[in-house]
């Protein structure tokens, strides 16, 4: 009784102050505005839209009725719709509405401000997270809350308007979708059902324009070609190659989360064959284009994102760092024989190849250090499998990392990199008791040890007449 009372007060006081003209925030009509939305929107009934309700997130659920109880318009947007309308469950579930993020921060205990270009609010229930937006509105003003580059790129976009002008603002027409889990209706602005049902992906307005704008565009259709299987509008694809090079301009960081999501999408390999033919693999990960290019590289690389796909599509874990690992494993391969060849032993060799290549790859594509580290461990344990000598075989075991390593190795020797006997031996010495694992090392010939090297017996200096 208590909540529900405050509840009702706070909604009140939401309610009557939620469309003052506070910075950013530009509207002020609601109801106009309200009415306009609906009307340039089709609304598309449950028994037409046939969405499953067992698909939602109760959390989603939970955060557009706590907005619609506090007196506000609250929908599952983007994403989310589409997926649903394909009969798919969404991973994430985005939310958009009329609320500011202080109004929504007011509605929800638990929940947080976040964000510098686009201020959003995250809701947490339980372990789930729901991201709430406030409806966007033109990024054409003037004001320190528009900021745009030379090149038409938004570099800062703090706009608040109504909920038309939010769905113009969405990269595609698929994206542009509303549902409302109250009413089970969707709302769509720009035909983005039919463009489902056709099978086509299209984008909202000029794509030349909407790619300068946000250049990630450009990766997030080939990502979502690959994973729905949807054609590229001919329009909407035509522009890609010869704007590709905006891509240098975007914030590494931006790069590594889209390139992430596109590579455990389950559709890597599409995704990868994908940004080969649009030309968008030159610079994003700088590498990758020499790596697919490689005979033995192309295999290597292939295996690796088949085995990711199988995983993501399955539901099992998939480390970032591995992948990532196995994406510029042929250029560490090439720096270590270089500098090999300038003299440096095997195991210093392969160290200044790794910070090398790390370095390059720095520059384009900010990888989280948390992989990075992963991605360093996994290369620098590979020698270490060719030791097969003394307690070292006993030590890689004991790694923290030995299983992804060994993961690592087995994809090798898929490639025909190394030799399939060394992978072979290691699965059977992982899986056999202590005194068998002496067994198969006594087995073994010395020089399996590549840095292993005789020892020279001293010679005794004879004792002085």
């Amino acid at each position: 009784m208590i909540k529900k009372l405050l509840q009702r007060v706070f909604s009140k006081k939401d309610k009557s102050a939620k469309h003052e003209p506070t910075k950013p925030h530009v509207r002020s009509n609601k109801g106009a505005d309200k009415k306009s939305a609906n009307q340039s929107a089709q609304r598309i009934p449950s028994k037409t839209n046939r969405i499953d309700r067992r698909l939602l997130s109760n959390a989603a659920i939970k955060t557009t009725d706590g907005l619609q109880r506090a007196g506000f318009e609250a929908y599952i947007v983007g994403g989310a719709v589409r997926d649903l309308l394909l009969k798919k469950r969404p991973k994430d579930f985005d939310i958009a509405t009329d609320a500011t993020p202080e109004q929504v921060n007011r509605v929800f205990r638990r929940s947080r401000i976040i964000g510098r270009r686009f201020r959003l609010v995250h809701v947490m229930f339980g372990d789930e997270t729901i991201e709430v937006s406030t409806f966007r509105g033109s990024h054409l003003g003037e004001g320190d809350d528009n900021q745009v580059a030379d090149s038409g790129r938004i570099l800062r976009d703090n706009v608040f308007g109504n909920q038309e002008e939010d769905a113009v603002r969405r990269d595609f027409t698929a994206n542009a979708l509303y549902y409302d889990p109250t009413t089970e209706d969707v709302l769509d602005f720009h035909n983005g059902v039919a463009d489902i049902q056709a099978g086509v992906l299209k984008m909202i307005g000029d794509p030349v324009t909407r790619y300068r704008e946000d250049p990630v565009r450009m990766l997030r259709a080939v990502r979502l070609s690959a994973k729905l299987g949807l054609k590229i509008d001919s329009a909407t694809e035509s522009p890609i190659p010869k704007l590709a090079e905006l891509l240098n301009d975007v914030p590494p960081s931006r790069l590594f989360d889209e390139m992430l999501k596109l590579f455990l999408s389950g559709h890597a390999i599409e995704s990868a064959v994908q940004l080969r033919k649009h030309g968008l693999h030159h610079g994003l990960l700088p590498l990758l284009d020499v790596v697919l290019e490689q005979p033995i590289g192309a295999k290597f690389v292939n295996l690796a994102l088949k085995n990711t796909d199988a995983r993501v599509l399955a539901e099992k874990p998939v480390s970032p760092g591995f992948l990532f690992a196995t994406l510029l494993w042929h250029e560490v391969l090439v720096a270590w024989q270089r500098y090999q060849k300038q003299g440096n032993r095997p195991i210093p060799a392969l160290h200044m190849a790794m910070t090398e290549v790390s370095d390059i790859q720095a520059e384009k594509l900010a990888i989280h250090k948390r992989y990075s580290t992963t991605m360093k461990e996994i290369w620098g344990l590979q020698p270490r499998f060719e030791m097969r000598v003394g307690k070292r075989p006993f030590g890689l075991l004991e790694h923290p990392r030995y299983r992804a390593a060994y993961d690592f190795l087995l994809l090798r020797c898929e490639s025909g990199e190394v030799p399939m006997e060394l992978g072979e031996w290691w699965t059977k010495f992982a899986d056999e008791n202590p005194e068998q694992r002496l067994t198969l090392l006594k087995s073994l010939p010395s020089s399996n040890n590549p840095e292993h090297k005789p020892r020279r017996r001293r010679r005794r200096k004879p004792a002085a007449q």
